[in-house]
């Protein structure tokens, strides 16, 4: 487990996930991008349309769109359809609020932790990684 340093990670939401990575190239917005019945990548312009978040640590730049996003995590949260954990370059609260709203109202969370590019470019390319609070590794 890799443990970087409080000025590489900064957690948004605290717990635990792990699983599988998956990378995307673009930010995502939860709200007419992911199919929150399946988890799917629905949207057709995304680099990963097709690819599906359940259960993995998904690994983006930062989240994309409208507050109702924070809506659809929570509702793939809810479903079990949701990752696992959401590593992101850029700080995001929409995907913030999803999984605190999902929390609070499902007890189903997963952990949301922003990252410098340096561990972002690392973590991208894993295979599988496990987020605990702030330590991360694989």
């Amino acid at each position: 487990m890799t443990t970087p340093s409080g000025d590489e990670v900064r957690v948004l939401v605290a717990g635990a996930g792990s699983g599988p990575v998956l990378a995307l190239d673009e930010p995502l917005s939860f709200w007419g991008g992911v199919d929150p019945e399946t988890g799917d990548v629905i949207d057709r312009r995304h680099p990963q349309h097709g690819s599906n978040v359940a259960g993995t640590v998904l690994v983006m730049p930062g989240g994309r769109g409208s507050s109702s996003a924070s809506s659809v995590l929570a509702e793939c949260l809810r479903l079990g359809t949701g990752p696992a954990a959401i590593v992101v370059r850029d700080a995001d609260e929409i995907l913030m609020l999803g999984s605190l709203v999902a929390g609070l109202l499902y007890q189903r969370s997963c952990p949301v932790v922003a990252v410098v590019p340096e561990q972002f470019a690392r973590f991208r390319a894993a295979d599988h990684l496990i987020v605990d609070g702030g330590r991360i590794g694989s």
